[in-house]
C-alpha cells in the first residue's frame, strides 16, 4: 500500500468517525419525533397518529387545518398527554445529563443521578410531606414536591460540606460520604413510612416514579431548571473532559478542580433534584443513555452530554408509555426491568477491566 493510500484511508476512517456523531443525532431526532407522536397518540383513549399531529401543527404552530378531529379529543392531546410526554422528555434528558456529568467528575462507570444521596433526600422529603397536616399549592406545586426538591439539594449539600473536598484524590470521601448520608436519610424515610397509616400508599407511588400527575404548570416550573442547568453542564465539557483523564491531569491543563468539581456537582444534583421532584424516582435512566452513547461516539463529553439528552428523552417517554399501555403501572419499574440487565452487564464487563 503506498503513503498516499494509507493516507487516504486513515482521512476515510477518520471521517466516517466524525460523521457517526451526526448520523447518531439524526437518527435520535427521528425515534424522538415517532416516541412523542406515540406518546400522545396512545392510551385508553386512541387518537389517530395523523389527528395528533394535525392537532400539535393546530396548536402549536397556528397552522389553518381542517378539523377532522372532537374537541375531546384535542382536549385529551393537547391538556392532558402533551404536557406529560414533555415532562417524561425534561426529565430523561436531565437524569441522562447529570448521570454523564457524574460519571465523568467521579470516574466511575457506575455512577447514577442519585450516587450523592439525592434520591434519599427527595423521598425524604416527600414523605414528611405526605405526613405532615399541611397542604398549600404554588404553581401547581405542592407541598410535596417542594420538600422533595429542597431534599434533593440539601442531601447534596451535606455530603459536599461533610466530605470536606478540597484538594485532589478526595472522590473516594465524597462516595463514601454519600452513602453514609443517604443511608442515615433512608432511616429516616423508613421512620416516615412508619408513622404516615394511611398515606402510606402516596409515599410509594413518589418511590415508584410517575407523571400521572404532570401539568403545564409543573412542566414550566421545573424545565427552566433542567435545560438551564444542563446548558451549563454543556458549557463545561473541556473541564469533563480534564477530569476524565484525573484530577491531576486536568489541573495540569490549567482547570480549577476544586471550582469545577463543584460546580459541576452542584448543576448536576440541580437538574437531578428538578427532575425527581415532578416524576418521583426514577433508577437506571441517567445509567443507561450516557453509556449507551459512549459506546457510539467515545467518551467526548462535548458528544456525550446532547446525545445522552436526546436518548434519555427517548427511553424515558418510551418507557411512561409502556407504562400507560401496560395498565398506569410506576414508570419507575418499566426502567428498572430494562436498566437492571444493563446494570449487571456493564459490572461484570467493569470487573473484567473493559473500558466503556
Amino acid at each position: 500500500m503506498t503513503a498516499l493510500a494509507s493516507t487516504r484511508l486513515r482521512l476515510g476512517g477518520r471521517s466516517r468517525i466524525a460523521r457517526r456523531p451526526l448520523a447518531l443525532a439524526g437518527l435520535g431526532l427521528g425515534v424522538l419525533a415517532l416516541v412523542l407522536v406515540a406518546g400522545v397518540a396512545a392510551g385508553s383513549v386512541f387518537v389517530p397518529p395523523g389527528d395528533t399531529v394535525a392537532i400539535l401543527a393546530h396548536r402549536l404552530l397556528g397552522l389553518d387545518i381542517p378539523m377532522t378531529w372532537s374537541r375531546a379529543e384535542e382536549v385529551i392531546v393537547v391538556d392532558l398527554r402533551l404536557p406529560r410526554v414533555l415532562t417524561a422528555m425534561t426529565v430523561g434528558a436531565g437524569l441522562a445529563v447529570a448521570g454523564a456529568t457524574f460519571q465523568g467528575v467521579l470516574r466511575n462507570p457506575l455512577a447514577d443521578p442519585y450516587v450523592l444521596g439525592t434520591a434519599s433526600g427527595a423521598a425524604l422529603g416527600a414523605a414528611i410531606a405526605v405526613i405532615v397536616p399541611v397542604r398549600t399549592l404554588v404553581l401547581e406545586f405542592g407541598l410535596l414536591h417542594g420538600l422533595a426538591f429542597l431534599g434533593a439539594l440539601g442531601a447534596v449539600f451535606l455530603v459536599y460540606r461533610l466530605s470536606r473536598v478540597g484538594g485532589h484524590g478526595q472522590m473516594t470521601s465524597l462516595l463514601l460520604t454519600g452513602y453514609a448520608v443517604g443511608s442515615l436519610l433512608a432511616a429516616g424515610l423508613a421512620m416516615a413510612m412508619y408513622l404516615s397509616g394511611t398515606n402510606l400508599r402516596q409515599i410509594f407511588s413518589y418511590l415508584l416514579g410517575g407523571f400521572d400527575a404532570a401539568s403545564w404548570g409543573r412542566l414550566a416550573t421545573s424545565l427552566p431548571l433542567v435545560l438551564g442547568a444542563s446548558a451549563l453542564v454543556l458549557t463545561r465539557a473541556r473541564s469533563l473532559n480534564g477530569f476524565l483523564l484525573g484530577e491531576e491531569a486536568a489541573a495540569h491543563l490549567g482547570i480549577d478542580v476544586r471550582r469545577e468539581r463543584a460546580i459541576l456537582l452542584g448543576l448536576a444534583s440541580l437538574a437531578t433534584a428538578a427532575a425527581v421532584a415532578v416524576s418521583g424516582l426514577i433508577g437506571f435512566v441517567g445509567l443507561v443513555a450516557p453509556h449507551v452513547v459512549r459506546l457510539a461516539v467515545g467518551p467526548n463529553a462535548r458528544l456525550v452530554l446532547p446525545l445522552a439528552a436526546l436518548f434519555g428523552a427517548i427511553l424515558m417517554i418510551a418507557a411512561d408509555l409502556a407504562a400507560r399501555l401496560a395498565g398506569e403501572i410506576p414508570v419507575g419499574v418499566v426502567t428498572a426491568v430494562i436498566g437492571a440487565p444493563f446494570f449487571l452487564v456493564l459490572l461484570r464487563r467493569t470487573r473484567a477491566g473493559y473500558e466503556l
